[in-house]
């Protein structure tokens, strides 16, 4: 796999590719017109724009969701027939691309692969009467992809291919992606984050082991990998060992393979976020135990959040030297225990909430429990 070949003495002096942000996240599901009305209805996205049949795309339809300067794409095949069924197939709902703003996705597409990136779609063009837009696409772990994407030439709503649409719920205030997690088998931590320093350049901000994040009966092993120019922040975890099996080796399981484990959406008023997520059915994690806030009421000196709310919508709080954060998980979006969302704010806080570790990974081994999976 790409993500475990080292780069080359040779291309060790090439420029890395020049990111410019996140640029959408695609997922593949098996009804995207049902998925697009519950990511609006629940989470306040709103719908801008649809391509299908009715557009000139005869194999699948997308819907493209948007709140704040995250844009989530939503795409369903019409048949039984190629990678995307079979992606659906294999790993349930999940995401497919991570894609990358880019000024020149040709140039982006070259310095990866020189780099050691395995490619799945060389440069491409494509265009209608909004201009042009050029995309490329590289592996990165299990079959999740990287897409590169230059649209500085086009003023389109999304894609060539697609119309305009607009329909959805009141934003709850989502703002952007914070960071996007993925998880990957025992053993390849290392590799990945090898290939996101040797192709992109990106540095290890954070890491933790078995020390850090563990419970009773399992543990998981997590480096921070960032892009310090876009703050694209892509953390990689793996199961390490324990006494029952780790959220992780259950995601995999369920998953059949690496993949993205969560996202995470930043807000500025998580209170008013996650009330409005509760209000509209969006299922978090379950509670957290009494004592958990009355040691925060006992050191809340600092923090501006009323610890009442804070409790009865279950939201962690975790301290640093910079300042604090605030984080709440959901529970998985479908069926099968895999992906999942978190919202999150910073009040001055770089990391990741590593004092809220035991608290969050207790709710979800009472998840993998009650599924019968923490065995």
């Amino acid at each position: 796999m790409a993500i475990e070949t080292p780069a080359s003495e040779a291309t060790a002096n090439l420029a890395f590719p020049e990111l410019l942000g996140t640029d959408h996240v695609e997922l593949y599901v098996g009804n995207a017109r049902q998925a697009a009305y519950f990511y609006s209805r629940a989470f306040g996205f709103t719908v801008i724009a649809y391509g299908g049949p009715e557009t000139g795309i005869r194999d699948r339809a997308s819907y493209v969701l948007e709140q704040g300067k995250v844009r989530i794409v939503l795409t369903s095949p019409l048949g039984p027939e190629g990678h995307i069924a079979q992606h659906i197939a294999l790993h349930g709902d999940g995401v497919r691309a991570i894609a990358l703003r880019v000024h020149d996705a040709e140039a982006a597409y070259l310095a990866a692969t020189s780099r050691g990136a395995t490619g799945i779609q060389e440069p491409t063009t494509v265009s209608d009467r909004s201009g042009s837009l050029t995309y490329a696409t590289i592996a990165t772990y299990g079959d999740t992809v990287h897409h590169f994407i230059a649209r500085d030439d086009y003023a389109g709503i999304h894609w060539p291919g697609f119309r305009e649409e607009t329909r959805g719920k009141e934003s709850v205030g989502v703002r952007f992606i914070d960071h996007t997690v993925g998880n990957v088998e025992k053993g390849k931590m290392d590799g990945c984050v090898n290939f996101y320093s040797e192709v992109f350049g990106f540095t290890v901000f954070q890491e933790f082991d078995e020390n850090d994040i563990a419970t009773q009966y399992s543990a998981l092993r997590s480096k921070v990998t960032r892009d310090m120019n876009t703050m694209i922040t892509f953390p990689i975890n793996e199961p390490a060992v324990g006494l029952k099996k780790s959220q992780i080796q259950e995601y995999l399981e369920f998953y059949r393979g690496a993949g993205v484990q969560h996202i995470a959406l930043h807000t500025d008023d998580i209170i008013s976020t996650v009330g409005a997520m509760r209000e509209r059915g969006v299922q978090f994690l379950s509670s957290t135990p009494n004592e958990y806030y009355d040691e925060l009421r006992e050191h809340s000196a600092g923090i501006a959040e009323d610890i009442d709310e804070l409790q009865r919508l279950n939201i962690l709080v975790d301290r640093e030297e910079d300042g604090y954060l605030l984080q709440l998980f959901t529970r998985p979006v479908t069926d099968r225990p895999t992906l999942f969302f978190e919202v999150i704010q910073r009040k001055g806080a770089k990391g990741f909430g590593k004092g809220n570790f035991k608290a969050l990974f207790e709710s979800i081994e009472r998840e993998q429990e009650a599924r019968g999976n923490l065995v």
